[in-house]
């Protein structure tokens, strides 16, 4: 059997316990043969391959897969659902998706966008696993001519489908980020670096909306009212995991943010038009209201 086989069936095993919370060994082989026959794997397992299979989902994914002998039953103990983890199995999704036909472009029709810069991905994170400070080449979008310049890359950061690399900038000892898809080049350098023993990457962007990190304000309540319809939307994918809702009714789904009210989340907000209305604090609303005004004075 083929390596990523092995990866697919586990993979799988841990889907199977994710929706159902909790199966006994026939259940879960049942749905492997399933599987199996719609994706043409062969993911049938004994009792003995499936203990095995256990031992290395725990291994490779840090997942707990337990059984409870009072039941019969095998779970997943403290299943954190990691970023990592989740991705993982949305990727097996996508992949079985896509071998299932063979003409895949009659039904299946993907947007046209230009590579965002993930072949960059075995490098850098090799660069940062092993602390090497790297040679830049980055282009920004407001400048006609790339740059180079040494830097320590901490970490990889996603935002709205885009990947930016977190790193400190050797020149003037800032920490920076750089989008992937405008990095032309890099190369790694004889130059060492100490992983910042306080950098803590999550709690840096906890109050973010995107990758901007304002040095000099405070993240802010932000409440948002939106029309029902792009209520359900909004309930269903979060603008950002901060979000609360104050109240759900017929006429209006209200949330509370908090963030740092960056130009970012004000073009997120402005994306909703008329579905959306800023509550508070007063100094968003004033400046998305004076945004929507110069909008419309140019036509």
């Amino acid at each position: 059997m083929a390596k990523q086989d092995y990866i697919f069936r586990y993979l799988t095993i841990i889907k199977k316990l994710r929706r159902s919370g909790e199966a006994t060994f026939k259940e879960i082989n049942r749905y492997l043969e399933k599987e199996s026959e719609f994706l043409d794997r062969p993911f049938s397992v004994s009792n003995r391959t499936f203990i095995r299979d256990v031992n290395e989902i725990r291994g490779l994914f840090k997942i707990d897969i337990q059984y409870d002998f009072s039941k019969g039953v095998y779970f997943i103990a403290d299943d954190q659902q990691s970023d990592l983890n989740n991705r993982m199995l949305e990727s097996i999704d996508t992949i079985n998706s896509l071998k299932m036909v063979s003409d895949i472009t009659s039904y299946m029709f993907f947007e046209k966008r230009k590579a965002h810069g993930t072949h960059h991905f075995y490098g850098l994170l090799h660069a940062i696993k092993n602390r090497v400070v790297i040679l830049l080449v980055h282009q920004k979008f407001d400048s006609d001519e790339p740059r180079e310049r040494p830097v320590e890359p901490y970490a990889l950061k996603e935002s709205k489908g885009r990947w930016y690399l977190l790193a400190k900038d050797r020149n003037d000892r800032r920490i920076k980020t750089f989008g992937l898809d405008r990095i032309l080049d890099f190369q790694p350098t004889p130059g060492r670096f100490d992983y910042p023993a306080r950098l803590d990457v999550n709690e840096m962007f906890r109050y973010c909306f995107g990758v901007i990190n304002p040095d000099d304000e405070a993240p802010e309540e932000i409440v948002l009212s939106f029309e029902p319809e792009q209520g359900k939307y909004i309930k269903s994918y979060p603008i950002h995991e901060s979000q609360e809702i104050l109240s759900d009714t017929a006429k209006e789904l209200r949330v509370k943010l908090t963030l740092f009210a960056t130009r970012d989340l004000v073009m997120e907000i402005l994306s909703y038009g008329m579905a959306v209305k800023v509550i508070s604090p007063e100094r968003l609303v004033r400046e998305v209201k004076a945004i929507c005004k110069k909008t419309l004075g140019q036509y």
